[in-house]
């Protein structure tokens, strides 16, 4: 059997596959914009005539994409309109009322995905016990429809008032559609998001209605070239939280799915530390358009039930919202930053150098790539500081010229400034490094964790070239930067299991809770978990089911997650949620409430998962004989490379990953693979571990 997993990117596809015979192949070619599943199956067309891939034996695919993301902030999804409660048709651009810059003035709120005269009420009402207060006025009904259908619109997102405690309105309206107006694709809240907030659950399913179009059209279009390929195994998909989920669930849900690829590096990073021991880690993900950090504790990936998609990238800060859309979804908590391999240097209108998060993507890309591209990137100047190899990256399939990277740097950044082409570089390479730092603090000082207990994790194309710096900025001594980390996200794919994710909103106060009551509707979620697991193929035995609560004070207006104790049933469980409820929120806020403070149950969460007897591991990783398209040069070389004032131009010993000693050996240092280059500044050592992780610890810090 072989199992592959694919992972797209805004600049690289990464590819990799492993089966059977302990081999694992990757390939990390260019992202084709246009249609990203083109670099997929060339890619894998490449694979397969080489023998690196069979289509017999392929058993296992698991896709990751940024096509969603992209349909949001590209502004390019379908055209969508809205039927709610009347008097509810302005909740999209009312919001929270929260700005992430509060004495911006020129800040803009980014358009609602719906326009006004796309948004219709209807009379009905259900109290939020359930009960329907006033019926559905079919002639509203009729009426909303029409004026939609007059106008085009390709998909419908309903969404009515306290849905979430009866959805009969919901679905009559959903019904009637489906008869009257087949054509039209449908996102129903109930079916999107049964929870509490009128808002957030707007936001998600408008989201998931101007998405589903373009997502459903791409992994169609996917399925089918592969199928001509010969590849016929069933594709599972990445979510937000971490699992994965049949290609149908997320036709229908998309918007589960937005933030596929990052997910995939924090699960593999989780399984990896787990394998290693080491339970407490920030991953750091650095592509070629975005960086992105996670915090893992105690093994496991800390999860959030809400986040933004389409805001501002540079913020980095977790306190600072209200500039994108709000998905009220599981999700695997990251932050995301503009900061990534292809991000742009420019000079802002105060002569100030900045960096990102436009990015040059992989068309025409850095300049250096040699495909059109002028403006200066951060790949741009670290070539120029020479950490990147001058003539190839990828093994030689991706040509650099690094006179084109170093005129690209002096001509945009340099002489405009008045520095010298590798200050200019370090200029931009420090910045990036500066940005980023806001993203580790984000997951970890800014929830009540100190960074420097946490080991840095290190991956992405950039990721190693930037790891060692960024962690002394951050005052972590500790990096690992595992096997193949320029793909290691595709690695993280197949490390995933199948996950389903179910939620529904129990608002109590936790004095109040009958614990039978509460065990019933886990009872309810789990049939229908159990019977969706096993209709996959799944057995009793391999379904795995973990419970969630998400917990605040009276008054609050967000919660936090709490994990439900696997055991316990009586009345004791409440008083172990709140204990554990009072502890993150110290640990998150640095207070928890005075004693006798009451504590609210908001929503209760199921997380339910497939386990594979025949899943790749931690260990198939390290034990895998590894096959690159085109091998990496195997002798020691050295180059020049620039360390800043105090150091200046070194001449910089390059080793292959595979001949790197167990022994440390003290930077400066540049480790050159097929997919990355790991780069180890003076007073820093590396050496490779027994399971051929780069350890990179700081002589000082």
């Amino acid at each position: 059997m072989q199992s592959i997993g694919f992972d797209v990117g805004g600049t690289f596809t990464d590819i990799v596959a492993v089966g059977n015979n302990g081999r694992l192949t990757v390939r990390k070619i260019l992202s084709t914009p246009v249609d990203y599943s083109d670099a997929i199956c060339s890619g894998l067309a490449e694979m397969i005539k080489n023998g690196q891939v069979s289509t017999q034996d392929a058993r296992h695919l698991v896709h990751a994409a940024t096509v969603a993301t992209n349909t949001v902030i590209t502004r390019t999804g379908a055209k969508v309109g809205l039927i709610t409660t009347d008097g509810f048709r302005d909740v999209l651009e009312i919001g929270r009322l929260r700005y992430p810059r509060l004495y911006n003035m020129a800040f803009e709120k980014p358009l609602p995905l719906v326009p006004r005269y796309l948004r219709m009420g209807v009379t009905e009402r259900v109290d939020y016990r359930g009960n329907v207060v006033t019926e559905l006025d079919w002639t509203n009904v009729k009426t909303a429809v029409n004026h939609l259908l007059e106008h085009n619109v390709e998909s419908i997102a309903i969404c009515l008032l306290n849905s979430y405690a009866n959805p009969i309105h919901e679905q009559l309206i959903a019904d009637y559609l489906s008869t009257f107006a087949p054509q039209i694709t449908l996102s129903v809240s109930y079916q999107v998001l049964p929870e509490i907030k009128e808002y957030e659950r707007t936001s998600t399913t408008v989201i998931n209605a101007y998405i589903k179009p373009v997502v459903a059209r791409y992994i169609s279009n996917l399925e089918k070239q592969l199928h001509e390929m010969g590849l016929d195994a069933p594709i599972t998909v990445m979510q937000s939280s971490g699992g994965t989920v049949r290609t149908a669930f997320v036709k229908e849900r998309p918007v589960y799915a937005i933030e596929s690829g990052p997910a995939a590096g924090a699960v593999g990073a989780a399984a990896v530390g787990r394998h290693l021991g080491i339970d407490n880690i920030i991953a750091f993900d650095m592509g070629g358009t975005t960086a992105k950090t996670c915090l893992i504790e105690n093994g496991i990936p800390r999860l959030a039930s809400e986040y933004e998609v389409g805001g501002e990238l540079n913020i980095g800060h977790r306190l600072l919202r209200g500039g994108g859309y709000v998905l009220r979804v599981p999700a695997i908590d990251l932050a995301e930053i503009g900061a990534g391999g292809g991000s742009i240097a420019w000079i802002d209108r105060g002569g100030v150098l900045r960096v990102g998060p436009q990015s040059a993507g992989a068309d025409p890309g850095p300049a250096c790539y040699q495909r059109g591209g002028t403006a200066a990137t951060v790949t741009d100047a670290n070539v120029v500081l020479g950490y990147l190899n001058p003539k190839y990256l990828v093994g030689g399939a991706l040509k650099i010229d690094r006179n084109l990277a170093l005129r690209a740097v002096s001509d945009t950044i340099g002489e405009p400034l008045g520095l010298s082409a590798e200050d200019a570089a370090l200029g931009i390479h420090t910045i990036v490094n500066s940005t980023m730092v806001r993203a580790v603090r984000a997951v970890s000082s800014e929830i009540g964790r100190d960074p420097g207990d946490f080991v840095l994790f290190a991956f992405g194309g950039s990721g190693p070239v930037h790891a060692a710096t960024l962690a002394r900025e951050a005052s972590m001594a500790n990096i690992i930067v595992p096997p193949s980390p320029g793909v290691f996200s595709a690695i993280g794919l197949l490390l995933s299991t199948v996950e389903h994710q179910y939620v529904q909103t129990f608002w109590r106060d936790l004095t109040k809770v009958d614990t039978e009551q509460l065990e019933n509707t886990f009872g309810g979620m789990e049939e229908e978990a159990t019977e969706t697991l096993l209709g996959e193929g799944f057995d009793k035995h391999q379904i795995q089911l973990d419970r969630f609560v998400d917990m605040r004070y009276p008054g609050q207006t967000s919660e936090i997650l709490v994990a439900m104790p696997g055991v316990q049933r009586d009345d004791s469980l409440l008083i172990t949620l709140e204990n554990a409820f009072h502890l993150e929120h110290e640990n998150s806020y640095g207070y928890r409430s005075l004693e006798g403070e009451s504590v609210e149950i908001v929503n209760v969460r199921l997380r339910a998962r497939g386990l594979s007897d025949e899943a790749f591991s931690p260990d198939d990783l390290f034990q895998a004989e590894q096959q690159h398209v085109k091998p990496v040069e195997t002798i020691h070389t050295s180059r020049n490379a620039y360390f800043g004032n105090d150091h200046g131009w070194l001449d910089t010993p390059v080793y292959p990953r595979t001949e790197l000693e167990s022994s440390p050996i003290t930077g400066p240092l540049i480790i050159e693979e097929y997919d990355a280059t790991i780069v180890v500044p003076p007073e820093a050592t590396a050496h490779v571990d027994a399971a051929n992780n780069v350890r990179i610890t700081f002589e000082t810090t």
